[in-house]
């Protein structure tokens, strides 16, 4: 540092806060600073950097998401990112693929790494080993699914609400078979959907159809349904890939404009579509801004109990739940 000072023809202080990215450098001394970092091939070392600061902070934090190729993910990913850009942060990011194991790996992992906080979407059923792996004081935040065993934020969609929401836009369209492909009944926020479903079907009097965690199979599952002795004239999807695996179902059994569709979670291309798709909403861009700034709060030394804040859906009708109910097949 001392050695950019001297190319940068700045004081060492000055070096020190572009480093650390704060935002009140004149920007001609910034970028000074900058261009003798590049010439001098400059890297702060993190660990060093950390036993000098009174807050021991890194400025790193670890976001631990169900997959983060799926556009749900890949969305609340870039939402925490860019609060974190804001703060001069960096963001450590792993795909957990419902896989218990790998997330407590990755939190051990992001853990020893001395990440500040902790973003989780837990899909393990008791998140209790972070006591164990984590530092006092080191906050973490849960998101799209919460936590047992371990206390913290938590940021959820509206789930039930907007499950149910669904289904009684299929019943307000003349639908009275309503059969809803579910995701696996371990996933918090499945059993919520599968709730807002029953919830629905039991207002209108009507007799549930279900099937519980078709996974890859939705496209067969679809067709079993389909062949019902009184088949459903709609279909309510858990989620976007399972909602993707029976569009392409009902395309290849050409029943994509008699059978009305509903899903849980957009995707992309879904307004492309023929029908359009009509689905549930989330906002994962919300929930990651809510998430970070949750964390950043504890961070700063936020200390009231843990919260639970909402984010909530919103149906956006396109044309596949709005098709009318036509009989068999």
């Amino acid at each position: 540092m001392n050695d950019v000072a001297r190319s940068a023809g700045v004081s060492l202080k000055t070096v020190s806060r572009v480093v650390n990215g704060e935002r009140t450098v004149d920007p001609e001394l910034a970028a000074r600073v900058r261009a003798a970092v590049a010439l001098l091939g400059y890297r702060p070392n993190l660990g060093a950097t950390m036993l000098r600061r009174n807050d021991r902070r890194t400025r790193t934090i670890g976001l631990l998401l169900e997959d983060v190729s799926n556009p749900f993910s890949a969305a609340l990913h870039r939402a925490v990112e860019d609060e974190a850009h804001a703060r001069g942060v960096h963001v450590l990011t792993g795909s957990l693929d419902e896989d218990p194991a790998r997330e407590r790996d990755l939190a051990g992992a992001f853990a020893r790494r001395n990440a500040d906080g902790l973003i989780v979407a837990p899909t393990a059923p008791d998140q209790g080993y972070l006591a164990r792996e984590l530092q006092p004081g080191i906050p973490v935040v849960f998101v799209d699914r919460p936590a047992a065993g371990y206390r913290g934020d938590t940021v959820l969609a509206t789930n039930r609400a907007g499950a149910a929401e669904a289904v009684r836009h299929l019943i307000a369209h003349g639908h009275r078979r309503i059969a809803f492909l579910a995701d696996a009944p371990r996933i918090a926020t499945a059993r919520s959907r599968r709730l807002g479903y029953r919830d629905a079907m039991r207002e209108a009097g009507l007799p549930t159809c279900e099937a519980v965690e078709p996974g890859p199979d939705v496209q067969a599952a679809t067709p079993a349904l389909l062949r019902l002795p009184d088949p459903p004239t709609a279909l309510f999807t858990a989620q976007n890939l399972i909602t993707i695996g029976a569009v392409r179902a009902l395309r290849r059994l050409r029943l994509h404009r008699r059978v009305a569709l509903v899903g849980f979670d957009d995707f992309p291309l879904a307004d492309l579509l023929e029908p359009p798709v009509t689905v549930v909403a989330q906002d994962p861009a919300a929930m990651g801004r809510a998430a970070a700034r949750a964390l950043f709060e504890r961070i700063d030394g936020h200390e009231e109990e843990p919260r639970e804040i909402s984010i909530p859906t919103m149906l956006i009708p396109r044309g596949s739940g709005e098709l009318p109910p036509t009989g068999s097949w």
